[in-house]
């Protein structure tokens, strides 16, 4: 005769404990209590003794809740270090244990739907919160709370969907809430709406994995946390946020440790991008899409970020700000993924780092339509991608556009050795370096319908590359370096058009450069050649958008003296010219001839 597996339930209230009958050995009976594995119950607590055929899962407890009240039951190899409390729907959850029970965590199984519970849990060590189909209200403070201050992982259990939503008016910091570690992860969906504050904050790291997380809905970010934030695949769409879709902080209480091996005992404010897919849409006012206090360091995914709000003027710091798509406090490195970045408020940035930018790898579209934010004195500019550090391409794929101001900033040095580059500006400058610029391989295009297709303020040092600069008319240029400085060629395939160009600087070894007026206006779609008799040496297409205004006069310098012209300044340059020899440029049906030069006067 086959004899099934016997567990022993005994039910206190609410909360039923399994006690299989091959675990339970001896159980102790003092007069007034009885032990079973560990667990001590008094007599006039236990309402009800069974045994039956449940099987048992070891390390599981489960709350399953039910409207107005929760049903919790909790397998008897765990049962000595767990109190359960129940008040309705609101299940609060103490955990004893300070290491692992057979070789595992505890995990919490939380299932059904309730408009007035909760869960919280509180302990000293590590533990599994598994939400497998919940739908949970608790309108007088967070859905989820985890006092425990270690790693807990929140998983979203696989083909089962999940919406959590606390109350508004309370004194949570979220709707999920953790004071230690979480790691979000599981193959289901987890939807979370913040009434009060955050959706989710951690007051340490976020992790994120594999699970499709919706933030539909916050008064706060939509996830914040301190230490990092490192997202590693999954699905995560931020919708309806108050302030931040993303914010990363520093712990202050702890020493700043910057980005550790593995991520070991890390306090650093840094956000990491490693796969997946992030979808953010921010509309508040000054608000940012991923907001790091550190570092932003982004190697793969699909990462789509809109702004819309307006600047405002920070009365604290004396200053006005305005949106921003991607923004750290410290450095950014982009070496793979494909970013799609929009900004259409006032004073807006697709990307802004107050370190430096370095590009290696990836795809980014980065585009802003809105125009300058001011406030009395304090102006906050739009701008596509900026960095207050030096910005650095050495691979990958940028297209950068910004309806007024520049495209892309660099407000330290800007250097290109390998990768593609285009900027559109409307008005300003479409490329821009506050100190010297170094163009030395790779593909760059810097189109300006309103001022200098590239623009630097220290010296331009053209040594290998593409290049093709299109500047508004005089006194913009093509290629302006600033009065003092020098731009150098010694290298590339260089095209210059602009009411001016600036003088180039013959130096050792450098190549020949043709500079001529042709007359007409530049004409989007066309050829430019540089011909040696009828052999073309170089072409260019000029860009679509490419239509330079009447008259120059943007908000940056130029090359050559005030007014407009019929003509227009081209500047070309290939290996293999000869100085002396004369050279055609051709512009559509118009043409310009020059001798070639190591040095080359302006206009």
């Amino acid at each position: 005769m086959t004899v099934g597996a016997q567990t022993l339930n005994v039910e206190v209230g609410d909360v039923t404990y399994l006690f299989p009958a091959s675990q339970c050995g001896v159980m102790t009976y003092s007069g007034s209590t009885v032990t079973i594995m560990g667990r001590v119950f008094t007599l006039s607590e236990i309402d009800e003794m069974t045994v039956d055929d449940t099987e048992v899962t070891d390390n599981l407890v489960t709350v399953d809740y039910d409207g107005s009240t929760a049903k919790v039951t909790v397998a008897g190899n765990v049962a000595q270090y767990v109190e359960p409390y129940i008040e309705g729907a609101h299940v609060y959850m103490t955990q004893m244990n300070t290491g692992a029970v057979d070789g595992d965590e505890i995990t919490y199984q939380l299932s059904g739907a309730t408009t007035d519970g909760s869960f919280y849990l509180s302990g000293v060590y590590k533990s599994t919160i598994a939400l497998a189909g919940l739908t949970m209200t608790n309108p007088s403070g967070s859905a989820i709370e985890v006092a425990n201050s270690k790693r807990i992982q929140l998983s979203a259990k696989k083909g089962t969907t999940n919406t959590i939503t606390d109350g508004t008016g309370g004194s949570q910091k979220a709707c999920i809430y953790s004071k230690g570690q979480l790691q979000l992860q599981g193959n289901g969906t987890l939807n979370v709406a913040g009434k009060t504050k955050h959706g989710i904050k951690s007051a340490s790291y976020i992790s994120i994995k594999n699970l499709v997380l919706n933030i539909t809905s916050t008064v706060g970010d939509g996830i914040n946390c301190e230490e990092y934030l490192q997202m590693k695949s999954g699905t995560v769409t931020l919708s309806g946020v108050g302030d931040d879709g993303i914010q990363c902080d520093i712990d202050e209480d702890d020493t700043n440790t910057g980005e550790t091996t593995d991520h070991e005992d890390e306090n650093s404010g840094n956000i990491y991008l490693e796969g997946g897919s992030l979808t953010a849409t921010v509309t508040a006012a000054a608000s940012k899409g991923v907001k790091a206090a550190g570092n932003m360091v982004i190697s793969d995914g699909e990462i789509d970020v809109t702004t819309t709000g307006t600047g405002v003027y920070d009365s604290d710091e004396r200053d006005s700000k305005g949106c921003s798509g991607l923004n750290c406090d410290g450095n950014m490195t982009v070496s793979g993924g494909t970013l799609t970045l929009k900004s259409t408020g006032s004073g807006g940035k697709c990307i802004k780092a107050d370190g430096s930018l370095d590009i290696s790898g990836g795809t980014i579209s980065a585009t802003t339509t809105g125009g300058t934010y001011s406030y009395s004195s304090s102006k906050a500019q739009p701008k596509a991608i900026k960095a207050d550090g030096n910005m650095t391409v050495s691979g990958g794929s940028v297209s950068a556009t910004s309806t007024s101001h520049e495209a892309i900033e660099s407000k330290g040095v800007f250097t290109l050795t390998d990768g593609t580059v285009y900027a559109f500006s409307s008005s300003d400058d479409a490329i821009n370096s506050a100190s010297h610029m170094y163009l030395m391989g790779g593909t760059i295009t810097g189109v300006s319908n309103g001022n200098d297709g590239i623009d630097t303020n220290g010296n331009m040092t053209i040594s290998g590359g593409t290049v093709l600069a299109c500047g508004s008319r005089e006194p913009e240029c093509g290629l302006d370096a600033a009065e003092q400085y020098k731009l150098y060629i010694t290298g590339g395939t260089v095209l210059g058009i602009g009411g001016g160009n600036n003088t180039v600087t013959a130096t050792t070894g450098s190549q020949c450069v043709v500079g001529a007026s042709v007359s007409g206006t530049p004409t989007a779609g066309n050829t430019v050649a540089l011909k040696s008799g009828s052999t073309t040496l170089a072409s260019f297409t000029i860009p679509t958008g490419y239509s330079p205004s009447s008259s120059g006069g943007g908000p940056g310098g130029g090359g050559g003296p005030g007014g407009s012209s019929s003509s227009f300044s081209y500047l070309m340059s290939v290996a293999g010219l000869t100085s002396g020899t004369s050279y055609t440029i051709t512009s559509g049906s118009s043409s310009g001839s020059a001798k070639a030069s190591t040095t080359y006067s302006g206009r």
